[in-house]
């Protein structure tokens, strides 16, 4: 993975907030934020009896839940 430095020198009358701002846009146009929330952020695809399991997880759920319901625990 290649690193991306933006990097922003301050200008002779400029203040902090513009500096600031500039460099936020000099951030989000190179694309580190991009890549950053991508690796962040990524979720492995489940295997086949990864999806097995959840999906007998949540039939499981659901139907305690019915059971509940018919007994007027839950409302509906």
């Amino acid at each position: 993975m290649t690193t991306i430095n933006a990097e922003v020198d301050k200008k002779p009358n400029e203040n902090a907030m513009s500096l600031i701002r500039r460099f936020r846009h000099r951030m989000q146009s190179s694309g580190v934020l991009i890549k950053s929330r991508k690796i962040r952020f990524h979720i492995r695809p489940l295997s086949k009896m990864g999806k097995k399991v959840q999906t007998l997880k949540h039939l499981k759920k659901k139907k305690e839940m019915e059971y509940l319901r018919k007994l007027g625990k839950i409302p509906s």
